[in-house]
């Protein structure tokens, strides 16, 4: 067919700007950012808490979800299916299988799609990840408590520091305004000298026995043990977050102290300006053996996952002590509580109450000190995440505040004080209590 120069040119422009036609969303839209925009992130462990992270994950326009990973085949799968369906309703044709699923962290690490890894796995896997993470250069969301042992938490941030990663601790009370609020009033010195801090957390973990159960079909118990001493399966071993799982097992947790004490003590290393530094003595409540065996007969009924302190607590009283003079004590005020000499502040999540009320109006001047304001925890990471700045939550905060978590159940397992020097982060004079700061690790596993 003879065409002429007109009609040449005319089909070929009409063939070159057909072939330029592109997807409205592959160019971002004010909702959603383009796709070489995106922070690509791979999420290890995606059951309660791991679930809440795909959901808000999936409200920002500037992330892309692009793994996901858990030992449990069924979890896994369904948190593939949420994500799945949530992109695919951005595309013509309604459907997306972009995120893969895996059984095994290490091959999230691999693919170089993923910016960054969130963990929300049980505690004793969380340094493992955490470090490979950042040797593979990927940041880091990990859930708080940070660690499982002090010197898993240490050697946490110098990985970050080492590879230069930014990681976010979850403790997501410092991205809420009524927290930053209560630590400034408390560091400008309106409350005058503080006194004594109390705060409500549940107990220690304990070692548990659980009889023999089989494994269930699509569930890698092998992998979910990982490091921790081999135990014969148990659904309560393994159970959710509200039953009496593993968090409550000392094998793979410090118990309630170091799950909201991670968010409470947090607070008061806050306010007490004390964020790269802790407590120099931590005391135990003195025995009371008739209250410990009622505590411990209850545990096969107690869902200890809800229980907060009570004076039917063994741990209720633990004392910390620190250099300025200060006592931050575990008596089951409902939230935090910081006593000074002209007045008080009291906060938990949705409300702060000060004596004098007037104190809840002071406008801060230029010169006094101002915490970091955060446009919440997710978007205070991914935020860091483009500009490398250290998050509010920092992998060092999260340290010393696990730290301090940790400390309470070895002055507690042990039944007396421990002398602590937060400079060198050492037990000061009882090699017992020092060994205490890490755990073996069961072959072939280690950091």
């Amino acid at each position: 067919m003879r065409l002429s120069r007109r009609q040449f040119l005319k089909r070929v422009g009409a063939s070159a700007a057909a072939a330029y036609i592109v997807p409205r969303t592959a160019l971002g839209t004010p909702e959603r950012a383009a796709p070489s925009e995106r922070i690509g992130v791979g999420i290890v462990g995606v059951k309660k808490q791991g679930r809440e992270h795909v959901q808000n994950l999936l409200g920002f326009g500037d992330v892309q979800i692009v793994a996901v990973c858990d030992v449990d085949t069924a979890a896994r799968e369904a948190a593939q299916k949420k994500i799945e369906q949530q992109y695919g309703r951005e595309k013509r044709d309604g459907r997306y299988t972009g995120c893969a699923t895996y059984n095994e962290y290490e091959k999230v690490l691999e693919r170089p799609d993923v910016d960054a890894v969130l963990i929300a796995t049980p505690d004793h896997w969380h340094a493992i990840i955490a470090i490979a993470a950042c040797r593979a250069g990927k940041d880091v969301y990990c859930e708080k408590p940070l660690s499982l042992t002090i010197r898993e938490a240490r050697a946490m941030v110098h990985a970050a520091r080492r590879y230069g990663r930014v990681f976010q601790t979850g403790s997501q009370q410092r991205s809420g305004a009524e927290f930053r609020q209560a630590c400034e009033l408390v560091r400008n010195g309106y409350i005058g000298d503080v006194q004594t801090v109390h705060v409500e957390i549940g107990p220690c973990s304990r070692p548990v026995e659980l009889p023999e159960e089989p494994v269930p079909a699509g569930f890698d118990y092998e992998r979910w043990l990982g490091p921790a001493p081999w135990a014969p399966y148990s659904r309560l071993r393994v159970g959710s977050y509200y039953d009496d799982g593993w968090r409550r097992i000392r094998d793979y947790s410090g118990g309630k102290m170091t799950d909201w004490g991670a968010h409470f003590f947090d607070i008061v290393q806050w306010g007490l300006g004390m964020d790269e530094s802790g407590p120099v003595e931590i005391v135990p409540p003195p025995p009371r053996p008739e209250l410990e065996r009622r505590w411990l007969a209850s545990l096969p009924t107690r869902k200890l996952e809800g229980a907060a302190a009570t004076p039917e607590d063994p741990s209720w009283g633990l004392t910390y002590r620190y250099a300025s003079g200060v006592e931050a004590v575990k008596d089951g005020w409902n939230g935090i509580l910081f006593v000074g000499t002209k007045g008080r502040v009291e906060v938990n999540r949705g409300y702060l109450r000060t004596w004098p009320e007037s104190l809840q109006r002071v406008t801060l001047g230029p010169n006094e000190v101002h915490l970091p304001e955060s446009p919440g925890h997710h978007q205070d990471w991914l935020a860091c995440i483009r500009d490398r700045r250290r998050p509010v939550a920092d992998v060092e905060i999260g340290c010393r505040s696990a730290t301090m978590c940790h400390l309470g159940c070895i002055a507690l397992w042990l039944g007396r004080t421990i002398r602590w020097d937060p400079a060198r982060e050492e037990i000061v004079g009882d090699e017992q209590a020092a060994r205490w700061l890490d755990r073996p690790k069961r072959a072939p596993y280690r950091l």
